[in-house]
């Protein structure tokens, strides 16, 4: 299963090097990183996506806080959350798929952030979802490049989860129709 950690760090050179390092020693695969200041200076927010079960995440939670200049750590993968990730995707384009291509950006709010006679830039914004949805969608065309932020997440303080309130709704809709 894949989790998601939130860990505040001091910003000091060397601690992303030590929770590298830890989770090497350990072998295991960092999925997703994304590094930031957070919102007091001089800490930072490391968001990570890690596969494991609940068992080894814990004994990796543990490790951590082991760690110098390690703050919190915080397991947010069952907690309701605010997901992003930003992704720059750039595609070979032909002039007749082009009309094709950016439909599919304006129906999944992408930007158009370079473009030339024969390549198109978007930038997309979204949960992991719309980000696996768009790739997939621009999949049958050529795409040439791709660079990917990792996710980052806050925990929500309403504790309300659109990943439920999505799967009620589509269920509701499947019933009635």
């Amino acid at each position: 299963m894949k989790h998601t950690l939130s860990v505040l760090v001091e910003n000091e050179s060397g601690v992303l090097s030590r929770i590298a390092g830890l989770f090497a020693r350990r072998g295991f695969n960092i999925d997703s990183l994304a590094v930031g200041q957070a919102e007091k200076p001089g800490i930072s927010r490391i968001t990570m996506t890690v596969t494991g079960d609940n068992r080894t995440i814990e004994q990796l939670t543990k490790q951590l806080y082991k760690l110098v200049n390690i703050l919190i750590v915080q397991n947010i993968t069952n907690i309701p959350c605010v997901e992003r990730e930003l992704m720059l995707i750039k595609i070979n384009v032909i002039q007749a798929d082009r009309p094709y291509i950016l439909d599919i950006a304006n129906i999944f709010r992408a930007k158009i952030v370079d473009i030339s006679k024969q390549y198109l830039i978007l930038e997309v914004t979204g949960d992991p979802g719309k980000i696996a949805a768009i790739i997939q969608l621009l999949s049958q065309y050529q795409i040439v490049e791709v660079a990917r932020t990792g996710k980052i997440a806050l925990g929500r303080e309403s504790n309300v989860n659109t990943e439920l309130l999505k799967n009620q709704l589509s269920n509701k809709f499947y019933t009635y129709n």
